[in-house]
């Protein structure tokens, strides 16, 4: 069992970091939009370059890296193996794997809008959202605290329906080549996003998610599927474009210490007042 959950595994990341590449390199050749320099945030200093910014991203991807097999592997493992047992015979095989993905979508949703409504859960979420711009990198960027935190809500999803390891593996596989999709900065036909987005969730349709404005913010929260959004009455009617401006309102971009220690630093009012504009 743990060969063949390791084998598991070593081919999520395979397939992760293929897809990631060939994302990251296909954006580069044909993007939707142009980056510019981050503004100086202090006198004397220089602006931030775009591959400065993709460092400092994958500096807090790196930063959670050595998490997986210290507490968050071992903890969906041990959620897993300790589930209650009551789902009936025919929620299994196949059909078992598409329920459960569904489900897992579903609570997905729910956890990613509370990230949004819950000050305490905001504080960590946030660090995802000061990208001023939006690549691949961005889909890898969230605090060592969010990665816990989600980890810890899985674990209870999956003791409380019983999910197995391996459907938890295939949910995760398509969560991240759908995050690295849709933070993509990779330029699509109309009609083809138009298409995909019926289904699931697009570059424009989470590129609105990003728009620092209060109101886009604070919509488009599906992760895979893009009906969740329509059915919870969270869909924004914003359409994206070029030079779309991207992160939270009011608040800049702070370098890699910074972002670390931002949620722990005493913060006043809700994340709304604190940070955005109602508009």
């Amino acid at each position: 069992m743990e060969a063949l959950e390791s084998s598991i595994l070593e081919w999520k990341a395979a397939v992760v970091l293929a897809w990631f590449a060939l994302f990251f390199l296909a954006e580069r050749w044909k993007p939707a939009a142009r980056e510019r320099p981050e503004p100086a945030l202090t006198a004397g200093e220089r602006p931030l370059g775009a591959w400065q910014r993709v460092g400092r991203n994958l500096s807090l991807w790196l930063a959670n890296v050595g998490l997986a097999p210290l507490i968050v592997i071992p903890l969906t493992l041990w959620a897993s193996t300790h589930a209650l047992d009551w789902r009936p015979d025919w929620w299994s095989g196949l059909t078992g794997l598409i329920i459960d993905l569904i489900i897992l979508d579903c609570l997905i949703y729910w956890w990613h809008r509370a990230n949004h409504e819950v000050q305490f859960l905001w504080r960590f979420h946030e660090v995802h959202h000061l990208d001023r711009f939006l690549d691949t990198s961005t889909a890898l960027r969230f605090h060592f605290g969010e990665v816990l935190l989600s980890a810890a809500a899985r674990a209870g999803v999956i003791l409380l329906l019983g999910i197995p390891f391996f459907s938890v593996i295939v949910f995760e596989i398509l969560v991240l080549l759908c995050a690295l999709f849709q933070h993509s900065n990779l330029k699509l036909g109309a009609k083809t996003e138009h298409l995909l987005s019926r289904v699931i969730i697009t570059p424009s349709i989470h590129w609105v998610h990003h728009h620092a404005i209060r109101r886009d913010t604070d919509s488009n929260y599906g992760t895979i599927f893009s009906f969740w959004d329509r059915i919870f009455g969270s869909s924004s009617k914003t359409e994206r474009w070029p030079d779309m401006p991207i992160g939270v309102e009011r608040t800049e971009e702070r370098r890699f210490l910074h972002l670390l220690m931002r949620p722990f630093r005493g913060r006043r009012g809700s994340p709304a007042a604190e940070n955005r504009i109602s508009s």
